[in-house]
């Protein structure tokens, strides 16, 4: 049942979504009402966060068994004793699940009133306290120590520094205020650090603020499954195109047990700084991380230079990740999508320029695997037959391991083509609140199952270079 309400878009991009999902294709396997009752439960889906939070070991410092028990730990100290188990994924041996308790629709609100960007607001709804920077306004007369309720501007109209806020807002629950209103609002510039501890939050998960920083990486199921998918072996020289913040990264390089090389590009300065930081903090030595635009990372002749950074000459990595730009449709939660039409459509060109320079910078024989976080079927699906249809060389590759959905009819492919693919789609489950009782209920597999399904919208395909032709 929905505690929120659906995530909402822009006109000409609602009725974008509401064509793709109601194509030729589509509805003929289905019908019309069950892919109408699939999409509107999608878009139930994408305004609530997903039933788990997921985290991957450090296996490069610390084994999964250890770390699980100091994160047990860590969790009943936050939960005050309440018994939230952490599980192990049977088919990502990294992998450690935490059920979210939630929503808890028994709160009181009180008087005194925090409001907090979108930004924020989903970052609590996933676990996080909140930072002074992400409080947009609050009530009149707000001091350190007060009880106060928190909720989301989702559509960005609240104006800074307001003392009361009328609009469009969501509830997150309540905690205590660490500063005054006059702190919070101080002339001498934005304020850093805890501005509101969230005590009671509508959505129950673990805060993980400098919990085992540098044996766990918070990171979404389906972004996890990505590096096993490639599959990178010790020695090999992997490439991953667009890299920030570096979780894939870290992730490829702990699996092929820092042997080798990752190179690791991203165009954002900012971004590559936060690559770097994360292998250090992980301890992983064979990433180098430069500042570079993927889509000319190819270069025609060799260099003088004889750099190790980009560009690189054709057929130069045994592996390459492509996890591209995109339109972020399938992120969880996101109850205003705020994107117009003609910046969704913006990414499948972009998309395309950095696959073609990943199919030649790729070996014979070599993987390449593409991904996005978004649900469209032109960044997804689309892309797979633009594919295979651009470049005789690729072959799509089934994938190991494959825990979600196939993907999704409307782009041409063959039924066969469709199972090698991965979608990730939360509407394949029941939208479900998860309380303490009905956890303790639960058979392990089953919760593992719930958690494989109940995630962020994601998409996967797997190809592999036959020739250089």
């Amino acid at each position: 049942m929905s505690f929120f309400p659906k995530i909402a878009f822009q006109y000409e991009v609602e009725e974008y979504l509401t064509k793709v999902f109601r194509n030729n294709e589509l509805v003929t396997a289905l019908g019309t009402q069950e892919a109408e009752n699939k999409y509107q439960s999608l878009l139930s889906h994408l305004s609530h966060p997903p039933a788990f939070t997921s985290v991957r070991v450090n296996t490069h410092l610390a084994s999964v068994k250890h770390v699980k028990k100091l994160l047990f730990e860590e969790i009943q100290k936050q939960f005050k004793g309440l018994h939230v188990p952490v599980l192990e994924h049977p088919k990502l041996q990294d992998i450690l699940l935490i059920p979210v308790i939630g929503p808890r629709r028994d709160l009181k609100k009180h008087a005194s009133e925090v409001i907090v960007g979108a930004q924020c607001g989903y970052a609590v709804l996933r676990g996080a306290h909140v930072y002074v920077p992400g409080i947009v306004s609050t009530s009149r007369f707000v001091k350190a120590g007060d009880l106060v309720s928190v909720y989301s501007d989702i559509e960005g109209k609240c104006r800074r520094g307001a003392k009361e806020f009328d609009g469009v807002k969501v509830f997150l629950g309540n905690g205590i205020s660490e500063l005054s209103r006059s702190e919070i609002f101080s002339s001498s510039g934005p304020l850093k650090g805890l501005g509101i501890r969230m005590i009671e939050p509508v959505y129950l998960s673990p805060s993980f603020d400098n919990v085992l920083p540098s044996h766990l990486f918070l990171q979404n199921l389906p972004s996890a499954v990505v590096s096993h998918i490639l599959n990178p072996q010790p020695g090999e020289k992997i490439l991953d195109m667009c890299a920030a913040p570096g979780g894939k990264t870290t992730h490829l390089a702990t699996l092929m047990h820092d042997q080798g090389e990752v190179i690791a590009m991203d165009k954002i300065a900012n971004k590559v700084k936060k690559i770097k930081q994360n292998a250090e903090l992980l301890q992983l030595n064979c990433i180098k991380a430069f500042c570079y635009d993927g889509t000319k990372a190819l270069s025609v002749e060799k260099r003088e230079d004889k750099g190790e950074g980009p560009p690189f000459l054709p057929e130069s990595f045994d592996r390459i990740l492509l996890d591209a730009p995109c339109s972020g449709m399938g992120q969880r939660p996101n109850m205003f999508y705020s994107s117009t039409l003609k910046e969704v459509t913006s990414y499948q060109p972009l998309q395309r320029k950095l696959f073609t320079v990943a199919v030649k910078l790729l070996k014979p024989g070599g993987v390449l695997v593409y991904s996005t976080c978004t649900i469209t079927l032109s960044e997804n699906e689309e892309q797979v037959a633009w594919a295979l249809k651009t470049f005789p060389c690729l072959q799509l590759h089934p994938q190991e391991p494959h825990i979600g959905g196939e993907g999704m009819k409307g782009a041409g492919l063959s039924l066969d083509q469709l199972k090698l693919l991965q979608r990730f789609d939360p509407s394949a489950v029941t939208l479900q609140g998860m309380d303490i009782n009905s956890l303790q209920d639960s058979r392990e597999d089953d919760l593992i199952s719930l958690a494989n399904k109940d995630c962020i919208g994601f998409f996967i395909a797997k190809f592999m270079k036959l020739n250089s032709k």
